[in-house]
């Protein structure tokens, strides 16, 4: 499984203290089937719990995910910030994940050289 994060959403996670390994473990909960949500089309969204606290009052994830394959950390947002993402936003990220699943891996290695994608994690 290899599991990347966009520029923006390491930014989020970098200012709100989550680490990789935690990234790491949202996406091995979906590879077990535990998804908190899932809206189609290789879009899920995943909780991760703040620091010393549960997952209920903490963070929510977007990720373009496919099952066994690639794992891309989009979007994040507190609870607190925020209730959920919208029927808008939903199209939108899965029409990033059509065109994300679409490339290449040299087009993905050049996006990670580039700066758009960082990649957190290889399981082969």
């Amino acid at each position: 499984m290899r599991i990347f994060k966009s520029k923006r959403f390491s930014k989020f996670a970098k200012d709100e203290g989550i680490s990789d390994a935690k990234l790491c473990a949202a996406v091995k909960d979906a590879e077990a089937g535990l998804i908190d949500a899932d809206y189609g089309g290789g879009v899920i969204k995943q909780r991760i719990a703040r620091p010393n606290e549960g997952k209920s009052g903490g963070y929510r994830t977007i990720i373009l995910y496919c099952r066994g394959d690639k794992a891309f950390f989009v979007y994040g947002f507190g609870k607190n910030a925020r209730d959920n993402t919208n029927k808008i936003e939903e199209r939108e990220y899965k029409e990033l994940a059509k065109i994300t699943f679409a490339l290449s891996d040299d087009q993905l290695a050049k996006l990670i050289k580039d700066g758009v994608y960082i990649k957190i994690k290889d399981e082969g």
